[in-house]
Parts: structure tokens; sequence; C-alpha cells
């Protein structure tokens, strides 16, 4: 079996932006939420049975306690905000496995799930279907890999090489360096992603970097000065990573445990709260012929 990890709080971020306005009876945009619904219903209908989709319930996690400039929900739109439990609730009537993280993140849910299926012998392949350069780091081989949806593209580990020049072992540690502005944290001065790839691809981790520059064994611009930076912030370089690396202990279940069965009673209610007469007869039929 193939199993489907979606990065649900990317989908519903991205259908916000990209979806009309479809209120409830009490005023709720619910759009943003019906789209990503739609968007795994189809997914099951080109053939996905075993799925699991990943939301952060909270904004905030573990690593805002590590790091004040780590990313918060100031700024996020509150119609957006407010999709979140509704969507945890209409994928959960729609029969799909939701795991809503609080003191950890969707990224933490998805790496934890990747983890668990790849040590499972019944799962044939994995795709963690986002394109947050975070999750780079859960490939492996061609086994598990990251799908981007709207482009149409799969990236295995070969591919995670081409995109970032390290292998998926090293992002951290390529994040650790360049940063991620998505996430608040904002790297080291003067390292920029051609030159931490170009260090990393001999080095892999921070810890193997030479302190003297004299030492490393390739060519790099502005080597004294890069090394300098990371030699007076290595223990800055060492929290960004800890950032950056994805934990794979979130209480995602087993591999089995996420195969679609078909919708629950509840999906009448949030078919008629989301305005889309049509949405049981398209689950049930799809779970009928699943049953045949």
């Amino acid at each position: 079996m193939d199993t489907h990890l979606v990065d649900g709080t990317y989908e519903l971020f991205r259908h916000f932006f990209a979806v009309p306005t479809r209120r409830d009876d009490s005023g709720l945009d619910l759009g943003a939420a019906h789209g990503v619904a739609m968007s795994v219903l189809r997914l099951l209908e080109e053939g996905a049975t075993h799925v699991g989709v990943a939301t952060d319930h909270v904004i905030e996690s573990f690593r805002n306690d590590l790091w004040p400039g780590y990313k918060t929900s100031a700024g996020i739109d509150p119609s957006l905000l407010a999709q979140f439990r509704p969507l945890e609730d209409l994928l959960d009537a729609l029969g799909v496995v939701v795991w809503p993280m609080t003191d950890l993140e969707a990224d933490d849910a998805l790496a934890s799930a990747a983890a668990r299926a790849a040590e499972d012998s019944a799962v044939r392949r994995v795709l963690i279907l986002t394109p947050d350069k975070d999750l780079a780091q859960c490939v492996r081989g061609r086994r598990v890999v990251q799908v981007d949806r709207r482009r149409g593209a799969v990236r295995d580990e070969d591919g995670v090489r081409h995109r970032f020049g390290v292998a998926p072992a090293s992002i951290p540690d390529w994040l650790a360096l360049v940063g991620d502005s998505a996430d608040g944290f904002p790297g080291l001065p003067g390292w920029g992603p051609k030159t931490a790839a170009t260090v990393l691809a001999r080095y892999e981790h921070l810890e193997r970097i030479p302190d003297d520059p004299a030492h490393w064994e390739l060519e790099v611009r502005g080597a004294t000065r890069l090394a300098a930076a990371l030699r007076e912030q290595r223990d800055q370089a060492r929290l960004f990573r800890r950032l950056a690396t994805l934990r794979t202990d979130a209480p995602v279940g087993e591999p089995g445990a996420w195969r679609w069965e078909g919708p629950r009673p509840g999906l009448a209610a949030w078919a008629r709260r989301v305005g889309d007469a049509g949405l049981v007869a398209r689950a049930e039929r799809l779970a009928a012929a699943r049953r045949t």
C-alpha cells in the first residue's frame, strides 16, 4: 500500500487565498475548509487508500519557547485561523484520519507518520504532500518522497539534492545556516543557500565544518568571513538546527489505521453547513465502489 500524508495547514492557507467565501448560517467563512476537504476527497477518488492529514490546531508550539522570533498566529487573518477546527471536524466527518497538533507542529506529525510508515513492511511508498522545504529532511531514496500536487512534481532523494544541493539528512543544518523566514529564524550572517550547500555537501553537519577556513577542503568565496560567523555563533546555529529538525514522536498511530473506510454519519450535517448538496453522495459512492 501507499500512504498519503497531507499538510493540512499548507492546504488551508493555499485554499484561503484561492477559493470563494462560503459562509454557514452563523456567518463563519468555511470556503477554505471546504476546499481542502474537496482536495482530499479528490485524492481518494484518484486511488489513495491510506491518508492522514496534519494540522496546526494551535499555531504556536514548543519552538516558541526556544526562540522568541519563531512564527506565531500574529498577523494571520482571523477568518483563516477560524477555519482550522472546522477543517479538522469536516475531515473527520469525511472519514479521514486527522492529526491536530498543539505543542508540536503539523510538520512534526507528517515527519512522525513518514517515519512510522517507512518502518512498516506493508507500506510500498510514503508520499508527503507538501512543498514545504522542512519536510525534505524526511525523504528517503524513492520510497519516502515529497509531492507538490499543485505543480505535479515528485521529489525523491536525488530531487532533494538537486533542489537544495545537500542530502535530506543535511536539510536542518542547511536551514540553520541560511535561515527560514517562514518560521522566523534568520540563519547566520553571510551564509546563503549556495554557499551553505557547497560546504554541507562536503561536511554534512555543522559539527564537521572546521573552525579554520584554511582546513576547508573546498574553494568558497568569503570563507574567512563565513567561518568567523559560524565560529562565533555556533551555539546559535545549533539552536536554529533544533528549530528546523522535525520531531518523529507525534501520536499518529499505525499506517494500517489510516485506511479510508468511508464517510461518517456527521458528514450530512457538514454538507448542509458548507452548502455542498452532493458531498455525501459523492463520498458514499466512492466508499461503495471500494467495497465491491
